[in-house]
């Protein structure tokens, strides 16, 4: 009973999508306040629709109903309840229920929030918005129902994969998701400005919070799953290229972009039109990510296996939604304002150029992602594009921006110094070439690309240092006075303070991971070792656990590193009854900052004896690698904290379009 109002709820959400739509764009051409009223409170009605439903899909995890066909085929009466409630978004159908949760919330708190914009723009925001929710609505109620009963149920079910049965990815598609459809704001706002012709100060500011909060959620969401890829999977790696990764990359790198546009739109009033066209290109990468992921066209353990049929509908929603906007944007944006000029040598033109940097690099993923898909349905070759190609483009890009960035905050508005910023950077540049020389010459010379990120990373560091200076007037000024300074600076100006620390943590990680990581395979039998990163593995003892669902062949390996012990490794073996599936679970030594990661591989027998495939990897400063985006993150979290970024901003006189 419970699933089935469930789906009663779910059709009400999709009903009060269209009345939001509907009545927030009548109200939009009659100019009535009680119709935008009726449009905002049919975006709360829609949200608590699909949240009644939503509950409906947990209870039925949590209570191992197999009536309904989405628990039968990803739940298991031994499941831990954890795994349960994540179930219900492990699935393409549970999945789609949250993405269309996450887009009526977040048109929930538009409508609530929205009260100070001028009340045109809030109304068409409000109708895009419902129209954004009826579409994927309408596609979860008719092609993808989460809550679907099933004529003949199970007894028991087949359960959830068991490489997703672990907790960071429990946590991660919630973030992930937050992320993507936080976009979905700003898309309503961009096509709201396109068709009211008003994009100036006052609307890059109510976009900025909207941007800033998707990419902090995004941010996190994809460090999660990163960081469950490189403990769960078993390969030593932490960025495969994979093309669902690239698919939640690219709305983060555009988001990125579209934070630094909106600065100069605000600030300056310039770019009014490109700020637009990235507010409409970051939700289109993240419905373009949910066809990728969704429609059968790539093979992933990231993805939903499900029928072309549906993927089709998924691609027939991306074209619509997003061929009309940008439509919309080709016939209005040349009505725009241009806003400001600026001189070659200022903070615009590093903003602009950071801008150009980020699209290309964009530009790059999104070939590399899209090139074997459409190379094979022209011709039938299957190929794969992978990391040799993105080290080959999209790294000089990267390195470009990261070698740009310290400067721009150091450069005026309008016109700019640039040999005044060299005289601030200038033991920003020391720190750098210290750090890069001493890795050459002290640690390998070998590495010689590695030095030259680990410069780049403590650049970055030691620039976010110099503007923290520059701005106290530190060693300038009394001590007091510095500190009085330090108090007071904005908590924006801490925000990205904060994501380009983060930045640099993240460099310093990845350059050094990448450069002198080690690793090493043997077939050990008990008593057998192998040597790794300067560590002395031996396999002491390998027995049989017992799981909650699974049974299990636990190693016990110990480590030594010049003769004195350091750890004891625990990797396992899994074998999950209920779904016939064989996992690997990895140990990870921490060391520092560094990792000594431990793979079980296959029992084997030789010569009458059992062994054993251990593959063992050194991965220095790999804590770097997802402690640098939390800071960033956490950047994003205290920017959005800022006074002069709260979204009810003081409302504007009213003019006419």
């Amino acid at each position: 009973m419970i699933a089935e109002l469930g789906a009663f709820a779910l059709t009400l959400g999709l009903v009060f999508s269209i009345a939001q739509a509907a009545l927030s764009a009548a109200a939009r051409m009659r100019r009535s306040t009680v119709l935008a009223a009726a449009g905002e409170g049919a975006a709360l009605a829609a949200f608590v629709g699909v949240a009644l439903a939503f509950a409906a899909l947990i209870h039925a995890f949590v209570t191992s109903d197999f009536s309904v066909a989405n628990v039968a085929a990803n739940s298991h009466t031994e499941k831990p309840m954890l795994y349960k409630v994540a179930g219900a978004w492990g699935s393409h159908e549970g999945s789609m229920l949250l993405w269309c949760l996450a887009l009526t919330g977040y048109g929930a708190a538009a409508a609530l929030l929205g009260r100070s914009l001028p009340r045109g723009l809030r109304a068409v925001m409000v109708s895009v918005q419902g129209g954004l929710g009826t579409v994927f609505l309408a596609y979860t109620v008719f092609a993808s129902n989460p809550l679907a009963r099933l004529a003949s149920p199970p007894v028991e079910g087949r359960s959830l994969n068991p490489l997703l049965q672990d907790p960071a990815l429990a946590i991660h598609p919630p973030f992930l998701y937050a992320g993507y459809v936080g976009m979905s704001v700003v898309f309503s706002l961009a096509v709201a400005a396109l068709i009211e012709g008003r994009v100036d100060a006052a609307w890059a500011r109510w976009v900025r919070p909207w941007a800033l909060a998707a990419w902090s959620l995004l941010t996190v969401g994809i460090t999660l799953g990163s960081f469950w890829a490189y403990y769960e999977l078993g390969w030593g790696g932490w960025w495969f290229w994979d093309p669902v990764e690239n698919a939640s990359f690219m709305p983060w790198l555009v988001a990125a972009a579209l934070l630094h546009s909106a600065i100069v739109t605000e600030k300056r009033g310039a770019l009014a039109g490109w700020t637009v066209f990235l507010g409409l290109a970051a939700f289109s990468f993240s419905m373009l990510g949910a066809f990728l992921v969704r429609s059968g066209v790539l093979t992933s353990v990231h993805a939903f296996a499900v029928d072309p049929k549906r993927g089709v509908l998924l691609l027939i929603i991306l074209g619509v939604t997003c061929g009309s906007a940008f439509a919309l944007f080709a016939w209005r944006a040349p009505k725009l304002g241009q806003g400001g000029l600026f001189a070659p040598v200022s903070r615009e033109s590093a903003l602009v150029l950071n801008n150009i940097l980020l699209a290309a690099a964009t530009a790059t993923v999104l070939l590399g992602t899209l090139y074997p898909l459409i190379r094979e349905a022209m011709t039938g070759e299957s190929i794969s594009v992978g990391p040799p190609y993105f080290n080959l483009t999209f790294t000089p890009l990267m390195a470009g921006l990261l070698i740009l960035l310290p400067a721009g905050p150091l450069l005026a508005w309008k016109r700019g110094d640039a040999w005044g910023v060299a005289q601030r950077l200038w033991v920003a540049v020391l720190v750098a070439l210290a750090a890069g020389l001493a890795a050459y010459a002290l640690v390998s010379p070998r590495k010689a690309f590695g030095a030259a990120g680990l410069a780049v990373g403590a650049w970055l560091i030691a620039g976010v240092v110099a503007e923290l200076v520059e701005r106290t007037r530190a060693f300038r000024a009394p001590a007091a006075e510095s500190w009085r300074r330090l108090v007071a600076l904005p908590r924006g100006a801490w925000g990205m303070t904060l994501a380009h620390l983060g930045l640099g943590v993240f460099v310093l990680g990845a350059c050094y991971e990448t450069g002198w990581k080690a690793e090493a395979a043997e077939t050990l039998s008990r008593g057998g070792s192998l040597n790794v990163g300067g560590y002395h593995l031996v396999l002491d003892q390998v027995g049989d656990v017992d799981g909650p669902n699974y049974e299990a062949e636990r190693a016990l390996i110990h480590a030594t590193r010049a003769g004195r012990p350091v750890c004891t490794a625990e990797p396992e073996r899994r074998f999950y009854p209920a779904g016939g599936q064989t996992t690997s679970e990895v140990a990870i030594c921490y060391r520092g900052l560094s990792h000594l990661y431990v793979v079980l591989g296959e029992r084997r027998d030789k010569a009458g004896a059992p062994v054993w495939l251990v593959r063992a990897y050194w991965n220095p400063w790999a804590t770097l690698l997802f402690f640098g985006p939390v800071i960033m993150g956490l950047g994003g979290l205290v920017s959005l904290s800022d006074r002069r970024l709260r979204l009810g901003v003081a409302r504007r006189r009213e003019q006419p379009a």
